[in-house]
């Protein structure tokens, strides 16, 4: 038997939902990589966190619209031990700085690059979770009920179906791919964004019901990682 750790890859990890999943994934004999962009400090207090629990955890820097960087965070994967769980969370195209292709290039493009190194390291029983929103994931099937956020929502979904159209060679390799949906989450960076964006949409979806917390889409990622249902399924939040 191999004495490598078990490599659990979470993007977009340095706070919010992919803090609370690297946390919560966190087990002796696993290996989490905390991926971040830019927020190191944050990304250092997760990986902190998650050496309590026991388990081994890196902070590793990568945009993962940089191919250099995405490859050199691979490297270290593989350098760390053997990948067997990738959590898609990172996501992005609401911030004030983001050009018009910035959503599609990160939620689309950076995705499927990132699975498809994945892919090809991963052994059979590996599984890959993408974390969406139900505007993406029902894009084109239900109205976008904030203002200002059908263009990432049209990613997210672009991103979700490239995905899945790499079903049969995730099959080929014995992996399963899960994609976990989440409604508007209390607490999340998203949520802030979106009040910015359109307050009377955020105030129209809490009169309509109560909101998940980051904490529960968290866990309800963490289970599907525990237990994966069929490959391909969809689990929804909220």
């Amino acid at each position: 038997m191999s004495d490598r750790p078990d490599v659990v890859l979470v993007t977009g990890a340095s706070r919010g939902v992919g803090a609370d999943v690297a946390v919560g994934v966190a087990r002796p004999g696993r290996h989490v990589v905390v991926n971040f962009r830019e927020k190191e400090r944050r990304a250092s207090e997760v990986v902190a966190a998650v050496r309590d629990t026991g388990a081994g955890a890196t902070a590793v820097q990568a945009d993962l619209c940089d191919e250099q960087a995405v490859s050199a965070m691979f490297d270290q994967v593989s350098l760390l031990g053997t990948l067997k769980v990738l959590v898609l969370n990172a996501s992005g195209g609401l911030e004030r700085h983001a050009d018009a292709g910035y959503a599609r290039r990160l939620n689309r493009d950076a995705q499927v690059d990132v699975a498809r190194r994945a892919l090809a390291i991963m052994p059979p029983g590996a599984v890959i979770v993408f974390v969406t929103s139900h505007p993406a994931h029902f894009f084109g099937r239900r109205p976008v009920p904030i203002a200002g956020y059908a263009a990432v929502a049209e990613s997210k979904h672009a991103g979700e179906v490239a995905l899945r159209e790499l079903g049969p060679e995730f099959d080929a390799k014995g992996l399963t791919l899960v994609v976990v949906s989440g409604d508007l989450l209390e607490g999340s960076v998203a949520l802030r964004l979106l009040q910015r964006v359109d307050p009377d949409g955020v105030a129209a979806r809490r009169a309509a019901g109560s909101l998940p917390t980051v904490a529960e889409f968290a866990a309800a990622i963490v289970a599907a990682i525990d237990a994966p249902p069929p490959t391909g399924d969809t689990i929804y939040v909220g």
